[in-house]
């Protein structure tokens, strides 16, 4: 478990600003669920934790559970098995932020179920924190990168509908 650090996390809220507040937020691969309690703590109306590590998950429960924070959702399960599965329930979300295992390839095959599965909102936006030796594409499916933060060694890579991107 290689969890978002404290500085990166404010760096990622800094950017955000007040638009978390009355989003719907999809925290995939969450680990301990730190930025999606983050973003429940700055107002957000909703956050869906999905985590597949059962040691991970026990966490996550505990933590979700030790804040108090009611208007959440954890999930467990393959991040790429559970996407489809929201996407047929009609889920969608202002925010989905996904920071897989490093060297895994999974940033850009979610990137993909996310883009085909139309769980992104109108005007959302997708953040992907990544290991910078491991940069992105530019575009997947009716996704755009519209934005790129480096801290250190890792990205913060913004997505949004690409139809929906002003130039």
């Amino acid at each position: 478990v290689r969890p978002t650090s404290d500085y990166l996390r404010e760096a990622l809220f800094g950017i955000l600003g007040s638009s978390v507040r009355g989003v719907r937020f999809l925290d995939l691969y969450a680990g301990s669920g730190a930025v999606g309690i983050e973003a429940l703590s700055r107002g957000g109306a909703e956050v869906v934790f999905l985590e597949q590590d059962p040691a991970c998950l026990r966490v996550l429960r505990e933590n979700v559970k030790t804040t108090g924070l009611r208007q959440n959702r954890v999930l467990g399960g393959d991040v790429l098995r559970v996407l489809p599965r929201l996407a047929r329930q009609r889920e969608s979300f202002d925010i989905i932020f996904l920071v897989p295992p490093y060297g895994s390839g999974l940033a850009p095959r979610t990137l993909g179920v996310v883009a085909s599965g139309d769980l992104l909102r109108p005007r959302g936006v997708v953040i992907v924190e990544h290991f910078a030796k491991e940069p992105l594409p530019e575009r997947i499916g009716n996704l755009r990168r519209i934005r790129e933060r480096a801290h250190g060694q890792t990205v913060l890579s913004f997505y949004a509908r690409a139809p929906e991107v002003e130039q």
